[in-house]
């Protein structure tokens, strides 16, 4: 059957000679997707959903974690992606965008098989107005391996939350909501990336993505080192309604890692006022969620191996309960990146947000030698 155009080609939002069923790129990590961080102030509970588009592979999936004390509720849902690009829905998980850019809807429908299972009906408002984050490159070799182009938004989240017989109440003063949305291209698993592979296992690589809101303002650094620390990706930047952004310098950050690990259990992030007066952003952890379970973010977890993009037939949903209790039980979660929710201090300022965090191989100026260096033990 011949290609016919889409609903979405009535309207004059076209970027390149083509219909709205297909994007510029023939690159089959063609992506298109979102996530949102919901955190209690008491450091209780942490729930992460996102939804993405392949275009270029023909799949829609969706994740939503909920963290709730040692126990991670998992939902993942993926299915054939169609022609109706503003049905945000895979199966059991919906974002329904109500107001574009000031606020969305997100559920999850409950189980029927599982009475105890994670549903949750919420508002996410948006309270600053959505910000650029830096255009995204990555090469390994000659080639490029990720383009992407991200804003991120602060704002308040109120509905509710039901879980193993628990309904738990998300009001606007007790919880935070933090959300990021980019496209570009991003590697899908299933690809033989040719010579190219062999550059993929680099040195070492180092990241902080830590969007905070406070009362006034939101602030958001990102940081993206080599082995050696040299600095691939930089920002630092206050959002407050209706001022101008202003950049807040060159972060340089202090993270303490709990000994034997490379897990943060505090960081400062000290950056420079527009007067070039030392700003410190500091973060205490309240409770932390690892990308690679539940989420569907890399390193794939034996038991778990569901990845974003990647094709599990249709109407695929799977749900599950993880226990974080003992890191041995999900060995490869070290070596992805953590979301951390947390409270964090500037300049007098309190504020809640998110501190994500990967660090793998080598980096100097933490002194991990290599993949295998960890942060010393205490001394006795």
């Amino acid at each position: 059957m011949p290609d016919r155009p889409i609903a979405l080609d009535e309207y004059p939002i076209h970027q390149v000679p083509l219909s709205l069923r297909h994007v510029a790129t023939g690159d089959r990590n063609a992506y298109d997707r979102c996530i949102f961080h919901v955190l209690d102030h008491s450091g209780r509970a942490l729930l992460i959903a996102g939804l993405g588009v392949y275009p270029n592979t023909g799949v829609i999936d969706a994740y939503a974690t909920l963290r709730l004390g040692d126990r991670l509720h998992a939902v993942r849902a993926s299915d054939a992606l169609t022609d109706d690009r503003m049905a945000l829905t895979v199966g059991p998980l919906t974002i329904t965008v109500e107001e574009p850019l000031a606020r969305l809807r997100l559920t999850c429908a409950a189980d029927p098989g599982d009475p105890d299972g994670l549903a949750y009906d919420l508002t996410w408002t948006a309270a600053f107005p959505a910000t650029w984050e830096p255009h995204h490159t990555q090469y390994r070799g000659d080639r490029l391996m990720l383009e992407a182009r991200r804003f991120v938004q602060a704002g308040t989240c109120t509905g509710r939350i039901r879980v193993a017989g628990e309904e738990i109440a998300v009001t606007a003063g007790e919880w935070t909501g933090t959300r990021d949305r980019s496209w570009g291209v991003r590697p899908i698993p299933g690809e033989d990336p040719g010579r190219a592979g062999e550059e993929l296992r680099t040195e070492g690589f180092h990241w902080i993505w830590c969007p905070v809101r406070f009362d006034d303002r939101f602030v958001m650094v990102i940081v993206q080192e080599d082995a050696d620390g040299y600095r691939t990706l930089n920002e630092a930047r206050v959002v407050r309604p209706d001022r101008p952004d202003v950049q807040l310098g060159w972060p340089h950050p202090e993270i303490t890692y709990r000994p034997g690990t490379r897990h943060p259990e505090r960081a400062v992030l000290h950056l420079t006022g527009p007067a070039r007066e030392p700003l410190a952003l500091t973060a205490e952890i309240l409770t932390s969620s690892p990308l690679a379970v539940g989420a569907g973010y890399p390193p794939a977890d034996p038991e778990d191996d569901w990845q974003h993009g990647t094709w599990r037939g249709r109407g695929w949903t799977d749900r599950r309960v993880h226990d974080l209790k003992d890191p041995a039980a999900h060995p490869r979660a070290a070596y992805g990146v953590t979301d951390h929710a947390a409270r964090f201090t500037l300049d007098g300022r309190t504020g809640y947000g998110i501190f994500e965090h990967g660090s793998f191989g080598r980096h100097d100026p933490s002194g991990f030698a290599d993949h295998t260096a960890v942060a010393p033990e205490a001394d006795r």
